[in-house]
């Protein structure tokens, strides 16, 4: 069955069905699993792209600082429907990564309840800002970053993961 297909087959998504909960050491096989997967469908990225997120993801679970560094899984009938991390960058900078949503909970308010999730947690823990990285294709994600009050301060268009991309490179000051 192809992931396009499978896709389909799952049951509608309700926001007030989903609960945001810690990262837990077993999700890890997961974020690299999925991001791998949605990217590669959805952008044609190579698997230097999973690679990537498999040292996101470790170096989180390596080094992570409890007051200032936390990560959510998205779940909703039984299954994980999305992750954002919130790392610390410096004293006064936090950084969003890792920030993937499942096609099914796309259009529900769930990619917003997770950003303010992470930006709250980014104020609580008194950052100053807040730093993202990501392409100017992902054109929704680019939209909720700007209806949240980040600013695109750098693009540059580079190869990466097998493809032609445009970086950008967006901030919020917290």
């Amino acid at each position: 069955m192809a992931d396009t297909d499978r896709l389909r087959d799952h049951p509608a998504v309700h926001l007030h069905d989903v609960v945001l909960r810690d990262f837990e050491p077993g999700d890890a096989d997961w974020i690299v699993a999925r991001h791998g997967a949605l990217y590669a469908l959805e952008e044609g990225y190579d698997d230097s792209f999973a690679t990537l997120v498999a040292g996101i993801v470790e170096d989180f679970a390596r080094r992570r600082d409890p007051v200032h560094d936390r990560a959510w899984i998205a779940c909703g009938g039984g299954e994980r429907l999305g992750s954002v991390f919130c790392v610390q960058e410096d004293d006064a900078t936090a950084r969003l990564r890792l920030f993937l949503l499942e096609p099914r909970a796309r259009g529900i308010g769930l990619g917003q309840r997770m950003l303010d999730a992470c930006l709250g947690h980014a104020r609580a823990a008194g950052f100053r800002r807040m730093v993202l990285w990501t392409h100017k294709s992902h054109e929704a994600a680019c939209a909720l970053y700007a209806r949240a009050g980040f600013r695109l301060t750098a693009e540059a268009a580079s190869r990466a993961f097998g493809c032609d991309v445009v970086d950008q490179t967006w901030e919020l000051d917290l």
